[in-house]
């Protein structure tokens, strides 16, 4: 079966129509915008908060979009082992919420980064990567507190769970500083829960799917998910 893909829209989104551009105009996937003010996930398998400023970024990013009357639905579909995929500001929300461990700060450089980059598949076997055959795929990044941060027993348990699906690297694959754009704690650009439903990353894969654009690997993060209805 092809699933429904429910994109999530808080006042400050601004890529919302980007990943529902993707997902249905180019892909060929049903999907459906669900308003924050909501409570109805309308039958979606699997829910996405987009990339923006919700709610500005006032206190904190995505401090103030976890109160949503939508958030309480999502937290309790991705209880339940609903797929959730969370993108830049939605990946700051999902911490927030404490779907995942950790918090995102500003970025080492304290400026806005705006670039495609390389990540490496660090674990292949969940359902955002399983479709995957590449071992580092291209995406943009735009964001200005991507500097991910946990404590140490926090990443110790993410280490042991293979937690860790997405790092910041070279094009062969190579982990380091150098590959770093905002200084995040082990290059990590994108991380899920124990269970592996629920995925956060910073880098867009929504602007990395139209041919049109010379670049598609974000399709392939979209298909893995697909695929895993089938």
């Amino acid at each position: 079966m092809k699933p429904k893909f429910g994109i999530v829209v808080f006042p400050g989104s601004n890529c919302d129509y980007d990943a529902y551009y993707s997902v249905k105009k180019v892909l060929g996937f049903d999907a459906e915008f669900l308003w924050h003010k909501e409570k109805d996930l309308k039958s979606c398998d699997v829910i996405i908060l987009p990339g923006g400023f919700s709610y500005g970024d006032y206190l904190r990013t995505g401090a103030i979009a976890k109160f949503s009357p939508i958030l309480e639905k999502i937290v309790t579909f991705a209880e339940n082992g609903g797929v959730v995929f969370g993108i830049c500001n939605g990946f700051q929300i999902l911490l927030e919420t404490g779907l995942l461990p950790g918090v995102m700060i500003q970025n080492e450089s304290l400026k806005f980064v705006c670039k495609d980059i390389y990540l490496k598949i660090e674990n292949k076997e969940t359902v955002f990567t399983k479709g995957i055959k590449k071992e580092t795929i291209k995406i943009p990044i735009k964001h200005g507190e991507g500097n991910y941060y946990t404590d140490e027993i926090t990443l110790k348990e993410m280490l042991t769970n293979h937690q860790i699906i997405f790092t910041y690297s070279s094009s062969d694959g190579t982990v380091s500083k150098k590959y770093n754009p905002n200084g995040s704690l082990k290059n990590i650009a994108g991380i899920s829960n124990k269970r592996k439903n629920v995925m956060g990353m910073m880098p867009h894969p929504e602007n990395a799917c139209d041919p049109i654009l010379r670049k598609t690997d974000g399709a392939l993060i979209f298909r893995s998910i697909a695929k895993h209805f089938n």
